[in-house]
């Protein structure tokens, strides 16, 4: 039996007030070298930029996670306790794998996120699986539990754990994962559009054969988390003025990747050019997960400082914009704009600016709910409420405002630009453009204050 603490532990939080470590194991865990690296990886990526209070790392969110996980299944094992096997309630043995997938669920994302997995192609489920099963202190802690415990915990990751419960608690469509980042992400950002009735949806939730379920008293409550995301989503995580940011970090690196491939690094001084950290990256190898484990966002803002003042005029200016912060300046994308994006390519290119490392067209994409589709690609597990019959009942079919967006994926696309195109002395850029553009930029309803 896993050693439990002699006398709790506890993490002020300002989302969940106090995170209370009652296991060895979870200690151990946090103590890690690769659980301590979150510390150094931001939650939202460059969204600070907008939002200036968004500095908390994914550090905080995971043991907000794990928080969360541990009391749900307190709350299971006191009101759902299972009596006899297969009757859909309980089984505390599953507490421990639950609570430590909850806190190792994101131990594998990149600096910057998934501006990183876009770029080098990596996945960070992926490498969440290869962190607790590889050669880490992580899995060193978990094989205290038992030799099979690491594969348990990397089977709840990759959902194939068999026990559905386990698996939507971590990943569904309300899991302890979304619960804490909108509401940690709300608080840090200023914002109230993530905020929701947590106690409520907790007091609420219940095991099932099939995974997780509601209680209809709790359908408001759910409700109203999911037009929370949902606003989330189109307020902060789709902020045109954080998207322009990104565009000019993945160009930046974009463009350190393309030198060093053509065998230009001669050309300057490789120690000021990348170093040794993040050599790995740019060679034409699978990256180590050693190598993987060094990164973290302070690496990279420490060669993007270097950078400044590279030979290369685009290198220097990218990372100028980004330290500095001037995004790039967007336009949404739609039947009236598109057939004008060719000339103002083309304007972008005679200004002196390379249209590849100076525009582009971004998307952004989220589907606030949807309930189960077997062929889909990615079926959803759908939000079921048990009524009083205890008969089950899919949230859309009980919310007319829910099913109003059920099913419907929520899409910004853009196109990106140097703000100076938009100059307005005698040199104007635009003059070309017709005057109807030119509105589209500068009243674009969506583009908030920068």
């Amino acid at each position: 039996m896993p050693e439990k603490l002699k006398q709790e532990k506890v993490l002020r939080d300002p989302i969940h007030n106090f995170i209370h470590i009652q296991d060895q194991l979870i200690l151990d865990l946090i103590n890690t070298p690769e659980f301590q690296r979150l510390r150094r990886v931001q939650q939202l990526g460059i969204t600070s930029s907008v939002f200036h209070g968004a500095e908390h790392s994914r550090f905080g969110h995971s043991v907000g996670a794990y928080e969360l996980a541990r009391q749900i299944t307190e709350h299971f094992d006191h009101y759902f306790h299972t009596e006899e096997p297969g009757d859909g309630l309980w089984d505390p043995s599953e507490r421990l794998v639950t609570i430590t997938a909850a806190l190792l669920h994101d131990i594998g994302h990149g600096a910057f996120s998934h501006t990183f997995e876009h770029l080098f192609k990596t996945d960070h489920e992926a490498m969440t699986q290869q962190i607790i099963t590889g050669d880490t202190e992580i899995n060193q802690v978990l094989q205290t539990v038992s030799p099979d415990f690491p594969n348990k915990v990397a089977a709840v990751i990759a959902k194939t754990y068999p026990n559905p419960q386990v698996v939507q608690l971590i990943s569904s469509q309300v899991d302890v994962d979304r619960m804490d980042y909108l509401l940690r992400d709300a608080y840090y950002t200023g914002t109230k559009y993530g905020e929701f009735d947590l106690d409520r949806i907790l007091r609420t939730m219940r095991p099932t054969k099939n995974g997780i379920a509601f209680d209809i008293r709790g359908m408001h409550a759910v409700e109203d988390y999911i037009v929370s995301r949902y606003q989330m989503y189109l307020q902060v995580y789709f902020h045109p003025v954080s998207r322009g940011m990104e565009v000019i970090l993945e160009h930046l690196l974009w463009r350190v990747k393309e030198l060093y491939e053509q065998g230009r690094i001669s050309e300057y001084n490789q120690a000021n050019f990348i170093g040794p950290l993040l050599t790995p990256l740019f060679e034409d190898r699978p990256l180590s997960l050693a190598d993987y484990l060094r990164l973290d966002d302070h690496v990279f803002m420490t060669y993007i400082n270097i950078w400044q003042s590279h030979p290369d005029a685009i290198v220097s200016d990218l990372a100028k914009r980004f330290l500095n912060r001037r995004p790039l300046k967007s336009i949404q994308i739609n039947s009236q704009t598109a057939p004008l994006l060719g000339q103002l390519e083309g304007l972008v290119k005679e200004a002196g600016y390379n249209p590849e490392y100076y525009t582009a067209r971004n998307e952004a994409s989220d589907l606030p709910y949807d309930d189960y589709k077997p062929k889909a690609k990615k079926p959803r597990t759908q939000i079921d409420f048990v009524l009083a019959d205890g008969t089950h009942r899919e949230l859309s079919e009980l919310s007319p405002l829910v099913a109003a967006i059920k099913g419907r994926a929520s899409l910004d696309q853009r196109f990106f630009f140097p703000k100076e195109m938009l100059s307005t002395g005698p040199d104007q850029l635009f003059a070309q453009v017709h005057h109807d553009f030119k509105s589209y930029i500068k009243n674009d309803a969506l583009s908030a204050p920068e």
